[in-house]
């Protein structure tokens, strides 16, 4: 423990911690020094004759050293020159110091050489180094408390199926599938090979009989399943002859067929059954499937035959809009405005009377205004305005009544300012 406190001092460089009676002999020394003809400091005189010596008077703690340097300078030869004896007096007088030293001290005190110093102040400056590093980290988890780890953050990166796809896909193959020729079949059989997966009889689930058209094919959801694979919901809108007024193929006309049946009164419709749909098919309709296609070999294929469903008649409820306050007196003051956007926006000509910077798409021709039927704007202050517009078109013959929502901006200038269009949306949204 001893030599780990010396060490520490060392390094710290603190002083060496001296006892009380060490520190009694070096004030006596003092106060010798101060009288005249005392002698060095550090030689300690004589004593008399017939008295004990200093080292027998010296406290407990000293005696074991005190005993051991009179010990060594028994052991010293007497013929022993001392050091620097031959410089004459003061030679003399140096080494009786340094005699009267070496009795009082036991041991010889050195000088550190230069790498011991050396190793000393390092050591010193990476304790320091150390104790500071520790009192910053140490006293901010003292009064802060370390904050807790975040949970990453769970960026979604879209659909790992590749939906727009699979929705082309089932698309394409929902037209081959619902279109037939009875004068025709390998033209069918052809068209379903090419989304088809390999190995799958395209003829199959078809009697080869009949005629259909399809019109439209409109994809719409896709749920992804096990192993790659999907199921696509395709409504399309089909075209069968005679169900809108066409004759269909091979039909006799009516004077024959009345004669037929006049000659065979005995001889029925080909449809007529206890299975048929009481329900009528006139014009075109929608049908639904339900397509199955899997992902393989980097690109989307039909998995097998389809299933067809229903396509529902009607929508659900929807949440009502929130109805705003209406601005009686401003509504009335940029009626005029409305009436003149919507007249050029059926011409064409919309940008020449909305708000400069406004882009407003041109309506297709045909399509003539029938009137402004309603104009409200919601209250409100600034700059931008928002109103409801209810309009009547005439066009294929009819007139159609539709709702837009309408931006009013007011444009300043030097002179005058007024309210302009700056944007039109369709519906009531909001």
């Amino acid at each position: 423990m001893s030599t780990f406190k010396t060490v520490m001092r060392r390094i710290l460089n603190l002083p060496e911690p001296r006892s009380d009676a060490a520190k009694g002999k070096a004030k006596g020394k003092k106060g010798e020094a101060s009288l005249p003809g005392a002698p060095p400091a550090g030689l300690a005189p004589a004593p008399p004759a017939g008295q004990p010596s200093p080292a027998a008077q010296a406290p407990a703690g000293l005696q074991q050293w005190t005993d051991a340097a009179a010990r060594l300078q028994g052991q010293t030869p007497s013929s022993q020159p001392a050091p620097g004896a031959a410089t004459g007096a003061g030679a003399g007088a140096g080494t009786g110091a340094d005699a009267a030293k070496g009795r009082d001290l036991p041991w010889q005190l050195e000088d550190e050489n230069s790498g011991t110093k050396f190793l000393v102040k390092v050591g010193r400056g990476a304790l320091w180094a150390v104790v500071g590093l520790a009192a910053i980290t140490g006293i901010r988890s003292w009064f802060w408390a370390p904050a807790p780890p975040k949970a990453p953050v769970q960026v979604s990166s879209g659909p790992t199926y590749p939906v727009q796809e699979a929705q082309a896909v089932a698309a394409r193959f929902a037209r081959s599938y619902l279109s037939w020729d009875e004068d025709d079949p390998k033209a069918r059989a052809e068209a379903l090979a090419r989304d088809m997966a390999k190995g799958i009889d395209t003829a199959a689930g078809w009697n080869q009989k009949g005629h259909q058209e399809v019109l439209a094919a409109q994809p719409g959801s896709v749920t992804e399943e096990k192993d790659k694979r999907a199921r696509v919901r395709v409504d399309v809108l089909v075209k069968t002859p005679g169900t809108d007024g066409s004759p269909k193929p091979g039909d006799k006309p009516k004077d024959d067929k009345a004669k037929d049946k006049k000659d065979d009164p005995k001889k029925d419709d080909k449809g007529d059954g206890k299975n048929q749909d009481p329900r009528s098919a006139t014009g075109p309709r929608w049908v639904g499937l339900d397509i199955p296609v899997v992902h393989a070999s980097g690109r989307i294929v039909v998995s097998g035959q389809p299933g067809m469903v229903g396509v529902p008649t009607g929508g659900t409820a929807a949440p009502a809009l929130n109805t705003k306050s209406t601005d009686l007196d401003f509504s009335e003051k940029t009626r005029g405005v409305a009436e003149e956007f919507f007249t050029k926006y059926a011409t064409g000509e919309a940008e020449s009377v909305a708000a400069p910077g406004a882009s407003v798409a041109p309506l297709p021709p045909g399509v003539n205004l029938g009137g402004l039927r309603n104009w409200t704007v919601d209250e409100g202050s600034g700059t931008d305005r928002i109103g409801t517009a209810t309009i009547t078109w005439l066009t294929g013959g009819a007139e159609l009544e539709e709702t837009y929502r309408v931006k009013l901006t007011r444009v300043a200038s030097a002179k005058a300012e007024r309210w302009q269009v700056s944007e039109v949306h369709g519906g009531m949204s909001s």
